[in-house]
C-alpha cells in the first residue's frame, strides 16, 4: 500500500512531527465499522461475508476509511490490568482483524486500527484509577502489553493508521502521563505508520502525551448547544466556535486534528450532550432531521478549516443487517438523512486535502443507496 509506505517512511523519520502533512493523505473521509458484540451472532462480525457488505456500502457512500475497533476488558476502574479475550480469544480475534484490514484495503479503503477498553462494571473507561503507585505501576505494564499486541497486528497488516488509546483521562491529563507517553514510545517501536491517541472532547487541551503523536485525535462528540430547540443559527455558532478550539489546538501543537469519533443520535436535538448513549435513553421519537442538521451544522466550517483532517463518523456495524447492536434512535447514519449529508460531505473539496487533489463538485447529487 502507497500510503502506508509513504506513512511509514515519515512517522520512522519524524514521529510526532509533520508526518501526516508530509504524508498528503488528505481529508479522512472515514466511518467506523463496529464489531457485533454478541457471541451469539457468530459468522457476521469482522472478515465475514456480512462485513464486506458493509464495506462495500461504506465505498458507495464515499468514505476513503474505515476505522476497526477490536477490545480488550477491564473488570472495573480499579483494574489492573487488560484482558485481551474480549467476545473471543485473541488469537482468533487478531486473525479476523488481519483479514479484514485486507478486506478493507481490497476494496480501496484505509484503515485505522482502534484497540478500546471495555469496562465490565459499566464505568467510563476516563476515570479508571488503580490508586496506589504499585497499581498505576502494573496497569501501566498491562496496558502497554495490550497496545503492543494490536500494534504488532497492525504492523503486520499493514495498517495505515493506530491509535494507542481512547478516552484515557485520569492517565493522560495527570501526572502519570509520561507512562503513557512510554506506551506510545513501545507502540512506535513495533508500528510504523501513523500514530494517533483518541482524546475526550472535553480535556484534549489537558492531554499532556499530544507531542508524541503524528495527529492530534479527538473523539468529538462537541456538543452545538447548551439548550434544546436550538435555531440554525445558534447550532452554526456553536460549530464555529468548535473550529476555532480545532485551528487554536493544531496551531499550538504544530500538527493536525482528526476527529476519531464523531456523529449525533437519531433524536430532537441531538447537537445537545451528543455523547449520551442511545442504550440509556427511553421513550425516544426518532427525528432523522435533527440528526442531519446536526451533522450539517458540525461540517460546514470545519470542512473549510486547513488544520482539520477529517473524521469517522460513529458508526455503523460489521454486519449492515444486524439490529441489535443499537436501537433506531443510535448513532448509525446508515439508510437516514444524516447519510445524505455525509455523501455530499465526502464528495466535496476539503481545505486540508492536498492542493492537487481533483476539486470535487459542492455536492454528490445521488441519491442514497440504501
Amino acid at each position: 500500500m502507497l500510503a502506508f509506505a509513504l506513512a511509514t517512511q515519515l512517522a520512522a523519520t519524524a514521529p510526532g512531527g509533520d508526518a501526516w502533512t508530509r504524508a498528503e493523505i488528505g481529508g479522512v473521509r472515514g466511518i467506523t465499522v463496529g464489531p457485533i458484540e454478541n457471541a451469539y451472532h457468530p459468522g457476521v462480525g469482522y472478515a465475514s461475508v456480512a462485513y464486506d457488505r458493509t464495506l462495500r456500502e461504506a465505498r458507495a457512500m464515499g468514505a476513503t476509511w474505515v476505522a476497526l475497533t477490536p477490545f480488550g476488558r477491564v473488570a472495573s476502574l480499579t483494574a489492573s490490568g487488560v484482558d485481551l479475550t474480549f467476545e473471543t480469544p485473541f488469537e482468533r480475534s487478531r486473525q479476523e482483524v488481519v483479514r479484514s484490514v485486507e478486506m478493507a484495503h481490497a476494496r480501496g479503503l484505509r484503515v485505522m486500527l482502534v484497540p478500546q477498553l471495555w469496562v465490565e462494571s459499566g464505568q467510563w473507561r476516563g476515570e479508571i484509577d488503580p490508586g496506589s503507585d504499585r497499581g498505576w505501576s502494573q496497569w501501566a505494564e498491562s496496558y502497554e502489553r495490550f497496545v503492543r499486541a494490536w500494534a504488532e497486528v497492525a504492523q503486520a497488516s499493514r495498517t495505515e493508521m493506530f491509535s494507542v488509546g481512547v478516552e484515557l483521562r485520569s492517565w493522560v491529563t495527570t501526572t502519570r502521563a509520561p507512562s503513557f507517553a512510554r506506551v506510545v514510545h513501545e507502540a512506535r517501536r513495533v508500528y510504523h505508520g501513523i500514530i494517533t491517541y483518541s482524546a475526550n472532547w472535553d480535556d484534549v487541551e489537558e492531554t499532556v502525551i499530544l507531542g508524541d503523536l503524528d495527529v492530534i485525535g479527538i473523539n468529538a462528540f462537541f456538543p452545538l448547544s447548551e439548550e434544546r430547540g436550538a435555531t440554525a443559527k445558534e447550532m452554526a455558532e456553536g460549530a464555529r466556535k468548535i473550529r476555532v478550539r480545532v485551528h487554536a489546538l493544531a496551531e499550538t501543537w504544530q500538527k493536525p486534528v482528526l476527529f476519531t469519533e464523531t456523529g449525533y443520535t437519531t433524536r430532537p436535538d441531538p447537537a445537545v450532550r451528543p455523547w449520551e448513549w442511545p442504550d440509556i435513553m427511553r421513550g425516544v421519537t426518532v427525528d432523522e432531521g435533527a440528526q442531519a442538521t446536526a451533522y450539517r451544522s458540525l461540517l460546514a466550517p470545519l470542512l473549510e478549516e486547513p488544520d482539520f483532517a477529517g473524521l469517522f463518523v460513529w458508526r455503523v456495524y460489521a454486519d449492515p443487517d444486524d439490529t441489535s447492536q443499537e436501537a433506531p434512535w443510535g448513532f448509525s447514519p446508515r439508510g437516514k438523512q444524516a447519510e445524505r449529508v455525509m455523501r455530499d460531505a465526502f464528495a466535496a473539496h476539503w481545505a486540508c486535502d492536498p492542493w492537487w487533489n481533483q476539486a470535487w463538485p459542492e455536492r454528490s447529487g445521488s441519491p442514497g443507496v440504501y
